[in-house]
């Protein structure tokens, strides 16, 4: 028995490493993946930051799993997920405010990502707290090789360097290598390839690395990753029919008569007055 508990938990820490990664098997979290991943130093940041808030985040939700009401959980992760980043952005902009300001945006967006949302409802409310914590340090781990996987290439191909730095702390290649204000491209007569630190290059080195992921996961017996989009279509009667995996919801359409006829009537009172 202790044995198989064992085999389980080693099993959650390890999922998010290759079989489950957030970014190359599960498609997740894809606009700060690419939007982050142009250094190094960005990557590790922000991985370090979400991996803290998966962590935080899915031991306290497990912890409530059973008070907080299944209709209103969404929000409450929400509020749950948004304490602690709340509280790791405090502290990035109090200790690395140079990171800080290059993550800008993408940072107190970790509220909405994608991955600890989905961690949230899908694991962290229906486990313990351990492997609820084992989930969330595999995930963010998972997460920040992703992440910087893409900005070891995407920085080295782009700029000719790399900055190996960690919360500001670590030095650069030119540095390691003195070549002063030049890079290591150019130190061989190579030009760097700007498109690589561009839009289009996240997107050609996120490609890659997913299929290079798919290969290795399709020679084990693995399924590849695939982008599962709903179908979203209206009837005759105005309601919003959308379909995902077999699966049909409708959305009822909303009748705004009455609302625009206060408006309007709210408007002519105030006209006249």
């Amino acid at each position: 028995m202790a044995e198989a508990a064992k085999r389980s938990a080693l099993g959650e820490l390890t999922k998010g490493f290759v079989k489950e990664n957030p970014v190359l098997r599960l498609v997740l979290g894809t606009c700060p993946t690419l939007a982050i991943s142009t250094s190094v130093e960005n990557a590790i940041g922000m991985g370090i930051a979400a991996t803290l808030v998966l962590i935080m985040s899915n031991a306290v939700i497990s912890a409530l799993r059973k008070v907080i009401p299944s209709k209103v959980r969404v929000p409450c992760f929400i509020v749950v997920i948004a304490a602690f980043v709340s509280m790791i952005q405090l502290l990035v902009k109090a200790f690395a405010p140079a990171l800080d300001a290059a993550l800008g945006i993408y940072l107190p967006l970790i509220v909405v990502n994608c991955i600890i949302l989905g961690r949230a409802e899908a694991f962290a409310s229906k486990n313990g707290i351990g492997l609820s914590i084992l989930d969330g340090v595999g995930m963010g781990i998972g997460f920040t090789v992703a992440l910087t996987l893409m900005a070891i290439i995407r920085e080295f191909f782009g700029s000719g360097n790399l900055t190996l730095k960690v919360l500001g702390f670590g030095t650069t290649l030119t540095d390691i290598f003195g070549l002063g204000d030049s890079n290591v491209l150019s130190a061989i007569h190579l030009e760097p390839i700007i498109v690589f630190i561009l839009a289009p290059g996240g997107f050609f080195v996120f490609g890659l690395l997913v299929a290079l992921v798919n290969k290795l996961t399709t020679k084990k017996g693995g399924d590849p990753a695939e982008l599962n989009c709903c179908e979203v279509r209206e009837d005759t009667d105005g309601n919003l029919i959308l379909v995902s995996d077999g699966k049909t919801i409708v959305m009822p359409k909303v009748d705004t008569t009455p609302q625009v006829k206060k408006v309007e009537k709210a408007g002519k009172e105030a006209a006249e007055a």
